[in-house]
């Protein structure tokens, strides 16, 4: 039979991918035969990742990725390229959320961050790589966006916006790329138990706020999202586009 869910030999960039829900799907990826790029800020991070991937005999490569450094991401998608001669998946991952104590607290430098990295990045690399996808007869897109988007409290207002924006761009590249074989889907995720939660998963006042309304009664392990990775990565979604997939245990309404 064969396997839908197939990604073996497809060259898949994640960024954000040495630590948390990138690593988890750096790993998850290389296992299934993928040939993929670790990107980070903090290539030292990625380098160990793309080495502890071959030597359990999978393929990656380490790149340096500032998400937030507009000018900078067309050489990105370029080193890539150069290195595997095309580009099959793209996964926008690399994100930050940090909290104000009030919206008239939420400086502008702030709020530029964090849209540089939560939306304008993206929306870069997705023009990017799909571009580059156009012309070698297709690929996949998977933005990892949040429940903030969904449910925005008070002290993540910008951030909420920022993923609420990614959701959209989701919809709009889904649709512009279509026609050229591209899709373009976004993960919804829930709380995970990854280095960007530690403080609130770590602390035993809070985790029992955030759990109680999972109809899981649990946070999420970052391996979790690999199921959903790949299936947008993979013709198993091959009639699927713009769609955001949440996996965040069951929240209530």
């Amino acid at each position: 039979m064969t396997n839908r869910f197939n990604v073996k030999d497809k060259v898949v960039l994640i960024t954000g991918g040495s630590r948390g829900l990138g690593r988890a799907m750096s790993l998850a990826f290389a296992a299934e035969g993928a040939k993929v790029v670790v990107a980070s800020r903090k290539v030292a991070a990625c380098e160990a990742l793309a080495n502890e991937i071959r030597n359990s005999g999978g393929e990656a490569m380490a790149l340096e990725c500032h998400v937030g450094k507009w000018d900078t991401l067309e050489k990105v998608i370029d080193a890539v390229v150069a290195a595997y001669g095309r580009i099959d998946v793209l996964i926008n991952n690399a994100g930050m959320s940090p909290v104000a104590p009030s919206l008239l607290e939420t400086t502008e430098a702030l709020v530029d961050k964090i849209l540089d990295i939560n939306l304008k990045g993206p929306l870069r690399l997705t023009a990017l790589a799909a571009t580059q996808m156009a012309g070698t007869g297709g690929g996949a897109v998977i933005n990892i966006s949040s429940l903030a988007a969904q449910r925005p409290a008070p002290i993540t207002t910008a951030y909420s916006a920022a993923k609420a924006g990614l959701n959209a761009l989701t919809a709009a590249a889904a649709q512009e790329f279509a026609p050229v074989g591209v899709r373009v889907n976004c993960i919804v995720c829930g709380t995970f138990d990854t280095d960007a939660a530690a403080a609130m998963v770590g602390n035993a006042d809070i985790l029992p706020h955030i759990v109680e309304p999972i109809a899981l009664q649990r946070i999420g392990n970052p391996e979790e999202v690999v199921g959903a990775a790949l299936y947008f990565a993979s013709d198993a979604s091959s009639y699927t586009t713009g769609a955001c997939l949440t996996i965040d245990g069951g929240v209530r309404p």
